[in-house]
């Protein structure tokens, strides 16, 4: 019966995506539905509304806003785009797919998808004409840096989630996913933009208009990247300081900044000072960029919260344990089942956040039972939720549109980009998981 409602639910939230209904909404329904089908009373499911609620709100709402606000800042303070032209000038055009693909990755970090992708792309575009090389060969490693950090790292939605789904540390996800990151990034990014090379692709863009602001209005470099990753500077030092240092002062200290919550939120208040105060704006500028930032990540929070309220009902109703037996009936190792439900809700649904967070309400029992790492689970989830983007996808429709490209060719670059970081990166949990 269990089994059934499971079924039951996924396909009732693939239909409602199909129809259009915001997730926050199918969410809410599926957890319901699910609820009553399952045998609790009206006032259980109620209670763990609530609960899932308060659970997941709890754990997540400070960090996810804290990043989103210092994202904003970097980018309406120049910042991310001084991260890119020290990079690309520093590298020079021989290097042109490495310079490009360290951009991604430094502003990937604190930029959510969307965002980094549009400021991203006139600078391809740029890079491609005057250099004069295939736009693909350009785009390919930007994609493929936004695209992983998004789904593998923290502070970004799903892995913050995930982490707080599974009572994972944030350090070791952190350390774990750059890990893993670096190689699959290399592979789904320069090697497999040399061999969309010959792709030829239309370079003209409206893009070329935007106007851009000039080197003497950018900040300097150097806070630029400091401020930017100085989050995961500080969460590095602290798990660091938790394996090495003795329990005194300084080790209690490293710890304090180190927590995700403080690094973000010490992190933003040197943005607002350096980026903010200290170039002429002012706090009502500051705090329209903030408010901006705040309503651009709102649905994504509700639709996180309504992932666990479905996880919430699908424990107190029980159905966990059951999950915990069928994984060991069928006898597949908790990642790869993981990721194989990631994966064929990601080719389903179409967004990866969804698809993330409908696995982890499938998948909580088997890290509950202790058989595997959280933060290993929280990356399979996370590599999975990237395969398969295909016409339902709307970061599919963005990289078509933007580039000019045609079906096939989205096919081929965008959808075959997906799918290599996807199945390179459960080969690095896999092996990671042989190692720790």
């Amino acid at each position: 019966m269990e089994l059934l409602v499971i079924l039951f639910a996924i396909c009732l939230q693939l239909f409602l995506t199909y129809k259009k209904v915001s997730p926050f909404l199918s969410l809410l329904i599926v957890a319901i539905l699910s609820g009553i089908f399952l045998g609790m009373e009206p006032m259980q499911i109620i209670k763990s509304i609530e609960k899932g609620a308060a659970n997941t709100l709890g754990g997540l709402a400070l960090i996810i806003c804290l990043g989103a606000i210092l994202g904003k800042i970097l980018e309406a303070g120049g910042a991310a785009e001084k991260i890119a032209r020290t990079l690309i000038n520093g590298f020079g055009e021989k290097n042109i797919q490495w310079a490009i693909m360290l951009t991604g990755f430094f502003i990937g970090i604190p930029l959510y998808y969307n965002a980094g992708f549009v400021i991203l792309v006139p600078l391809v575009f740029s890079i491609a004409h005057k250099a004069k090389l295939p736009l693909l060969y350009v785009a390919i490693p930007m994609a493929a840096s936004l695209s992983t950090t998004h789904c593998f790292l923290p502070p970004h939605p799903s892995p913050v989630f995930l982490v707080n789904a599974f009572k994972a540390d944030m350090g070791k996800t952190l350390i774990y996913g750059l890990i893993i990151t670096i190689p699959v990034v290399i592979v789904a990014g320069p090697l497999l933009g040399r061999l969309l090379k010959n792709t030829e692709v239309n370079i003209k863009s409206f893009l070329f208009s935007t106007d851009e602001k000039s080197s003497k209005e950018l900040p300097a470099a150097l806070p630029s990247f400091l401020i930017g990753l100085l989050p995961v500077i500080l969460i590095t030092i602290a798990v660091i300081a938790n394996y090495f240092l003795p329990d005194q002062l300084l080790k209690k200290v490293l710890l304090f900044i180190g927590d995700p919550t403080i690094a973000l939120l010490l992190s933003v208040f040197l943005a607002i000072a350096v980026f903010g105060l200290k170039r002429g704006n002012s706090m009502e500028t500051i705090t329209k960029w903030l408010n901006e930032a705040i309503s651009g990540i709102a649905v994504i929070l509700l639709i996180i919260t309504a992932g666990g309220i479905f996880k919430q009902v699908l424990q107190d109703s029980g159905t966990d344990q059951y999950i915990a037996a069928f994984s060991s009936k069928w006898q597949m190792p908790p990642l790869i089942f993981a990721w194989v439900v990631t994966a064929l809700l990601r080719i389903a649904i179409g967004s990866a956040t969804v698809a993330g967070i409908t696995a982890a309400s499938v998948v909580t029992p088997l890290v509950a039972a202790g058989n595997v790492s959280p933060e290993l689970m929280v990356l399979a989830i996370g590599t999975g939720s990237v395969f398969g983007s295909h016409i339902n996808d709307s970061g599919f429709w963005m990289f078509k549109e933007f580039f000019n490209l045609t079906l096939k060719q989205t096919f081929l670059s965008w959808s075959v980009m997906e799918a290599i970081i996807s199945v390179l990166g459960i080969i690095g949990v896999l092996l990671l998981n042989l190692a720790i």
